[in-house]
Parts: C-alpha cells; structure tokens; sequence
C-alpha cells in the first residue's frame, strides 16, 4: 500500500509518498481500506513533533478516514468487511489502507458519503462535545463561536443552532463570515475591522455571550473572555493561532462568576464511550433531517497531502479539507 510518510520531525513539504506493506489487524483492531482522510490541526504538529502524541518513525500524519471495512480481528463482533466507516486514528489517516482499534470505528449512515464522513467525526464530535458535555448549552442561551469559517468552528455554528441557541459568529473576514451565516449564524463581528468585546456587547445588550466556543487562542482569547456573561462557560478548544498558549488574569472568571473549561474530546471519547455513542446518533440524525452539512472546501489526492497540511496550518482553510486516497 501507499503511504504519505513523516520520516523525521519537520515541515509538511518533507512528506514523502512510499510504499509499504498492508498492516495485519490485531484481535481488536479493524483493518480499513481508506477512501478519504480529513486534515485537522494536530496533523501539522504531529508531524513537527509538537503534539502530545509522537509515533514512532516512519508515519503517516492523518487523524480521521472514512472508507470500507477490509478485514477484522478475531475480536470484533459488531463490524465485518464491506462496511462502510469512519474511524479516529490518531495518526496513519493518509494512507490506503489503517489497523484501527474497533472502538474508535462508527458505521457511515446511509445518508452520508465517504468524503463527507472523513469531514464529520473530528469536527462534530467535539463541537457536540463541547456544547453539550462541557457548556450545557440551552435553547435561547446565546453562543460566541471564534473561527467560525473553520472546520470545528462551523460545526459549532450548525450544533449550536440545532440546539436552540443564538449564535454569532466570529472571523477574520467577510468572506469567512458569510460561510458563517450560511451555516446558520444569527450575527456576525469581523474581529479584524471591529472590537470582539465591543460588538458582542452591542449584541447581547451588555449582557454577553453565556457560551464561547474558541479552538484559535492567540490575541484575541483575553478580549473574548471579557465578552463573557454572568455564570458563562468559556470552552478552551485548541489554539490555532499559534504563537504560544494563552494566560488569563485569574480575577476574571472571579468577576464573572464565569467558568474556563477545558475541551478534550479525544480523551472524553475513550473515557465515555456511551456518551460519545449518543452524541453521534443525534448528531447522524441532525444529519438526516439535513441539518448538519458539513462543508467540504478542498479535495486533494494523497501525493498532495503535505499541501493541504499547509493550507490548514497558515488558516487560509474554509470548512474542511479532505484527501481522497481512492
């Protein structure tokens, strides 16, 4: 099989494509044949060595695929070849075939392609996460969205719709604004050209977001936090802005009465299965009725992953990137 390798820790554009032999699956593991892997953050560090995981060399960057079950430990009960799925893998994703454990494998529903189920399970799964597990979002409470023309930042929009809330999205341009409002977005504050704290007040009545939902970091975390409402829930989703990790002055969620709350749904997944279970029926079920879309902006083909890494990487990405091994 072909794989797009990291043979030691540096930029996207020393991924070399080579071949290697299929692996064998394990007793828990399902081996699948891979039609389209998502691009997510981690894979631009993972790749430079600065994510909490690090794989030994030779490997494949590529966090999530979606394709068809090719064989199955001895193990596995509830999958069989043919399936179609979707599956985390940490690391392996851009490559035509991946060993996964069975317990990171869902079944792709029938009203979902394989390019749009490599787009779906790391986005929506800790969007939903987030929302549900972590801010207790309610209907008519509203929700400040930062990034929002991204990957998670737009299923967050499309999530926080579905469940009742009001939300204004954020960005750094009209452009990635209006993907925002065609999600669903009740407002919009081009944070580039206006005051993040100021608008959101103006929006709020001086109330202020009751749930902020933030993967990017940076300048901008501070600013947003002080948009927050009384017993808000401040979601720290990533940091995709780079230039090292925030602090925040220990007095403002005292002020507040507000909460800064940590999201890590791949740990949550492992540690609560059933409810990362639950999340994803009512999450394939939104789906169904034609209410989460997720947008896929950009297909490459795996000799072009390193690009696409890259096109992530520098936040020039809307939606989300897929590669299309087969």
């Amino acid at each position: 099989m072909k794989a797009l390798l990291c043979k030691a820790f540096g930029p996207a554009e020393t991924l070399v494509l080579e071949d290697l032999p299929s692996p064998e699956p394990k007793g828990n593991e399902v081996l699948i044949e891979v039609h389209a892997a998502g691009v997510n953050f981690p894979d631009s560090l993972i790749i430079e060595g600065k994510y909490q995981f690090k794989p030994p060399f030779p490997f494949a960057p590529g966090g999530e695929v979606a394709g068809v079950v090719k064989a199955v430990g001895a193990k596995v009960g509830h999958l069989k070849a043919g399936d179609r799925v979707m599956a985390l893998t940490g690391w392996g994703g851009f490559a035509e075939e991946v060993a996964v454990p069975a317990y990171n494998v869902l079944p792709v529903p029938e009203s979902m392609d394989l390019t749009g189920a490599a787009a779906f399970g790391m986005t929506y799964g800790t969007s939903m996460h987030a929302l549900k597990q972590r801010a207790s979002l309610q209907p008519g409470e509203t929700l400040l969205v930062l990034g929002a023309s991204g990957g998670v930042g737009l299923a967050a929009v499309e999530i926080g719709k579905a469940m009742g809330a009001r939300v204004i999205a954020a960005a750094s341009s009209a452009e990635k604004l209006e993907v925002a409002r065609n999600a669903g977005a009740d407002a919009l504050i081009n944070y580039n050209e206006q005051s993040l704290k100021d608008e959101v007040k103006k929006l709020t009545n001086s109330q202020g977001a009751d749930v902020i939902y933030d993967p990017v970091g940076g300048a901008l975390f501070e600013e947003a936090f002080r948009s927050i409402a009384w017993n808000g829930r401040f979601l720290v989703v990533g940091f995709a802005a780079g230039g090292g990790i925030p602090a925040l002055p220990a007095n403002l969620p005292l002020l507040k009465g507000a909460s800064l709350v940590g999201v890590f749904w791949g740990a949550f997944a492992q540690r609560q299965a059933q409810d990362n279970a639950d999340n994803f029926r009512q999450l394939f079920a939104w789906h169904a009725e034609g209410r989460l879309k997720p947008l896929v902006s950009q297909t490459f083909p795996l000799t072009r992953g390193g690009e696409a890494i890259n096109i992530l990487a520098k936040r020039k990405a809307v939606g989300k990137l897929v590669i299309q091994v087969r």
